[in-house]
């Protein structure tokens, strides 16, 4: 018997219990108290006085920079104390003490412009007594509400670059500078638009909130198993459909997720389980997964904070439809190199997809299309010029009616406040990263260290791109280490990003630097900076995989690596071929550079499983490589050579497919 709730039974989710324990431990966003009685209405209220102070302010208008961004960092301040323990075995049931004397403090610090705005304009950054100490708290207060709800990391780097800013003059030459007093650094920090109070905190006051909002009023609307049951509908039966599932299913989930431990725990719990009991192994189905939910924060049109933040970055009249619109060929990329390397290695092992028994009823599946009328309405919203913040409104508008067809999806007026409750509460760790990533960009900005370091890189590289770009991916992936996307991403374009720029366009200052060379620069530190979430050894989401799927951490992060090798390859790509991003470009030149792209992974696809039609010896696994990497080299001569290598590799795999074992894919009995 078929029916739409039939892989549930035979593939059973992880307890909500586990996939909590699981977000806990990899995740520091979910470390959060479980509190009862009169604090847990105090804090439910307070989240939803916070999501309604931004839609106030989204719908009829912000309130001067200075205030608008520290009410929203009071807020979140606030919550991350009374919510996040200090250490994390800390009581989850109740709040110390000293919590409640630092959110207390927090709303000082949340109030202070709002209460003396016409007086600290006009002081012209000469501090008093008073001004100095709270600018002061305020610092410290991002510190320790970063270390809590976002991670260590990000926090020694912000301290580091503190002391940068203090004791510059005691630096090495290429990074000296005069130095800051500690007055200049407090009024840096919490008095001027470039510190604190600058464009990362500004953008999760507007963009970021409204767009989590959303987010959570598409899972009220139970979109999150939707895209589960629709991606079995449309792969379950190819070969290797459980993998496929997975891809398919953590794509979508990108759309409201900006976490990459949060979308392995969401969509894994429901995928690890299927591949493993069709005979994927442990590591591979977890490393399918992390490969898979990792790439969800770069598949438009929801891309995750950083994307928001990209904008801001470059300017340049850059709108968000631009950066999603340029994050989709690569995108498409990322995920086509993952579900070829997954295809092969299913036929490799002799996997094929679900059984007529297995597969949900498609009939029912697809008359729930309806859900994802919200992210739908919001491509076409800012494909016709609809602002940003206005399209994310319409959709959560869009949402609620969406909800309204279906008595099993219907919205009442306590799931709307939970929605919002729900969007505040994911809002607090993007909170504390961009108000601890101001910090960096002030420390950055104040003392010109970006084009000190970006001068330094290019120098180390001799002038060579590709070292230069080694460097960077490098220096990428280690920033990005342990660190959300929002804060890798702030640190990355500022500290590295400006080398590729200095490289690629080293005559061009301003708004002389092509866009192209911009979006190319900020695009390869984007990529690297996520992808260290499937690197080891850190890993987190493959860590947080393997925490569902049962097998070795490090073995599945190597995997995960491998299964993304895309990821690796992309970023050089969109620097060398910009006509990737569809910037200044026709669409053949595009759809020429897609082709043999996809072409030339599909090579290195069946290089690194050492399976196409057959198994491939070990020196054709070389040839098939190396031909994949000529075909992505943007260059007519390399194209040319590689399509003629594999179209011989093609055919000598067709004549000889019967050779060595061929392991055409089997159905496995469950």
């Amino acid at each position: 018997m078929t029916n739409s709730n039939q892989p549930k039974k035979e593939f059973e989710q992880i307890s909500a219990a586990q996939q909590q324990a699981i977000l806990e431990k990899y995740d520091v966003e979910s470390n959060t108290r479980n509190l009862s009685g009169v604090m847990k209405h105090v804090i439910f209220f307070g989240l939803l006085a916070f999501s309604l102070f931004q839609l106030y302010t989204a719908i009829w208008g912000q309130f001067p920079a200075q205030i608008q961004r520290t009410i929203h960092l009071g807020f979140g301040l606030t919550f991350i104390f009374l919510l996040f323990p200090a250490k994390k075995g800390g009581r989850k049931d109740k709040i110390a003490i000293y919590d409640y004397l630092l959110a207390l403090l927090a709303v000082v610090v949340g109030l202070y412009w709002t209460f003396n705005y016409e007086t600290l304009v006009q002081s012209f950054g000469i501090l008093s007594q008073v001004d100095f100490i709270v600018g002061l708290i305020a610092i410290f207060l991002v510190l320790e509400a970063a270390r809590r709800a976002v991670g260590l990391p990000i926090t020694i780097i912000a301290c580091c670059f503190l002391i940068y800013a203090y004791f510059g003059a005691y630096f090495p030459d290429f990074m000296a500078h005069r130095g800051q007093d500690l007055e200049s650094l407090v009024s840096l920090m919490f008095y001027t638009t470039d510190g604190i109070l600058g464009t990362p905190i500004s953008v999760s006051a507007t963009f970021i909130f409204v767009f989590l909002l959303f987010g959570a009023f598409l899972v009220k609307t139970g979109v999150g198993q939707y895209f589960n049951d629709l991606a079995v509908a449309l792969a379950g039966k190819l070969v290797g459909g459980p993998a496929k599932v997975a891809i398919f299913s953590s794509a979508l989930q990108g759309t409201i997720s900006g976490s990459s431990v949060a979308n392995v725990v969401t969509s894994g719990s429901y995928t690890i389980p299927m591949m493993k009991k069709l005979g994927y192994r442990k590591e591979f189905a977890g490393a399918v997964e992390a490969a898979a939910s990792t790439g969800g924060q770069l598949m438009p049109p929801i891309m995750g904070a950083a994307a928001f933040l990209m904008v801001e970055f470059i300017g340049r009249d850059i709108t968000y439809w631009d950066i999603a619109k340029a994050a989709a060929i690569p995108a498409l990329l990322y995920f086509t190199g993952i579900w070829i390397m997954t295809h092969f290695e299913a036929k490799r092992v002799g996997l094929s997809g679900l059984t007529d028994e297995q597969m949900p009823k498609r009939s029912d599946v697809f008359k729930k299309i309806y859900l994802l009328l919200p992210i739908v309405a919001i491509i076409v919203l800012m494909l016709i010029g609809i602002p940003v913040m206005h399209a994310a409104l319409y959709g959560i508008v869009i949402s609620i009616a969406v909800s309204f067809f279906s008595k099993d999806t219907r919205m009442k007026l306590v799931d709307i406040i939970e929605a919002l409750v729900d969007g505040a509460r994911t809002a607090l760790g993007v909170v504390a990263a961009t108000a601890a990533a101001g910090i960096i960009v002030g420390v950055v900005v104040k003392t010109g260290l970006g084009l000190s370091l970006a001068n330094s890189l290019v120098s180390l590289a001799g002038g060579n791109i590709l070292l230069t770009l080694f460097f960077v991916m490098i220096a990428s992936l280690i920033l990005g280490m342990g660190a959300p996307t929002t804060a890798n991403y702030v640190i990355t374009s500022t500290i590295a990003a400006p080398a590729i720029i200095a490289l690629l366009a080293p005559d061009a200052t301003g708004a002389a630097i092509p866009i192209a060379v911009l979006l190319a620069a900020h695009f390869f530190v984007f990529y690297f900076g996520i992808i260290a979430d499937i690197t080891p050894p850190v890993a987190l989401a493959a860590f947080a995989a393997s925490g569902i799927s049962g097998g070795d951490p490090i073995r599945t992060g190597f995997n995960s690596a491998k299964l993304a090798i895309a990821a690796f390859i992309i970023p050089y790509m969109i620097v060398f071929s910009p006509q990737l991003l569809m910037i200044d470009t026709t669409w053949y030149a595009t759809l020429w550079v897609v082709i043999t792209a996809i072409t030339g992974m599909v090579a290195i696809g069946a290089g690194v499983i050492g399976f196409w039609y057959r198994k491939m010896y070990w020196f054709e696994r070389i040839i098939a490589i190396a031909t994949g990497l000529l075909l992505i080299m943007p260059e007519k001569i390399t194209d040319f050579t590689g399509i003629a290598v594999f179209i011989v590799l093609l055919i000598i795999q067709l004549m000889t497919k019967d050779k060595n074992g061929d392991a055409s894919p089997q159905r496995v009995t469950v």
